[in-house]
């Protein structure tokens, strides 16, 4: 969304602090090239992907697409809402949405994340002084990813998931879910999903074992990639382990092939 919208301005929408002409100009702007996106992808039977972003724009960022998505989710999950796990707040949000969806009949589409701006965002509350919106420890994290993916697939009927995740213990018991629900592992409202050139061996296992895996793939000029995935990487400090104990597993599989 921060490609489409002034951050600024969303944050003071968020803040409820009143906007000059050109701000609420440049806002409908804004909205304007997300509904044109959403309107094509609708079009094209198409689904779009709605990143989640810091907590001091989120609000605003929901309630657009919450908005596109009773409006053009009316017959398929076109349009899919992001939601960070990592903020206390998102599995009574999750749950909310999925009443509302119920209620006035259209179809929900999530993409679960546990979430990248953990120090970021706890930075900004410290400096701030307000309550950090982020979980205590990493177990209430995973605790509410798992819940947030069962509770989806308890609703399949009306959420489509896509489980974001580099995490094998999550893929792993959504996987198994679809086995115990009796869910055919290639359920169009079931997508799994890892960045490319992470966590390869989660995703092509999914795939060989007949479920929905998909590569998150950032791309463009090399010189606009590389700081994407540089801030990836400082946004988020378990990168570094990730990244250590993949290339442990590339190795071993080179030696088992007899290549080093």
């Amino acid at each position: 969304m921060t490609g489409i919208a002034d951050s600024d301005i969303l944050a003071k929408m968020d803040a409820n602090r009143p906007l000059t002409d050109a701000e609420k100009t440049a806002a409908a702007r804004g909205k304007a090239r997300f509904e044109e996106i959403c309107k094509a992808a609708h079009t094209l039977n198409q689904s779009i992907f709605v990143d989640a972003e810091e907590t001091w724009i989120q609000k605003t960022i929901d309630t657009w697409t919450e908005e596109m998505m009773a409006r053009y989710n009316q017959s398929a999950p076109i349009i899919y809402q992001t939601v960070q796990m990592y903020r206390h707040d998102r599995l009574a949000y999750l749950q909310g949405l999925i009443a509302n969806a119920t209620a006035t009949n259209h179809f929900l589409g999530i993409k679960v994340v546990r979430g990248a701006y953990i120090e970021k965002e706890n930075n900004r509350a410290l400096e701030l002084g307000y309550a950090t919106p982020m979980q205590p420890d990493k177990a209430a994290t995973d605790r509410d990813y798992n819940a947030a993916v069962r509770l989806c697939i308890a609703h399949i009927d009306r959420v489509a998931l896509c489980a974001g995740t580099h995490n094998e213990e999550s893929a792993a018991t959504l996987a198994a879910l679809l086995v115990e629900k009796n869910i055919p592992r290639d359920h169009p409202h079931v997508l799994f999903a890892q960045l490319l050139g992470m966590s390869d061996h989660i995703s092509f296992n999914l795939a060989h074992h007949g479920y929905r895996a998909a590569k998150y793939l950032p791309y463009g000029p090399v010189k606009a990639v590389l700081p994407y995935l540089f801030r990836r990487a400082s946004e988020n400090s378990s990168i570094a382990g990730q990244s250590s104990r993949e290339v442990g597993l590339l190795r071993r599989e080179m030696v088992r092939r007899g290549l080093i």
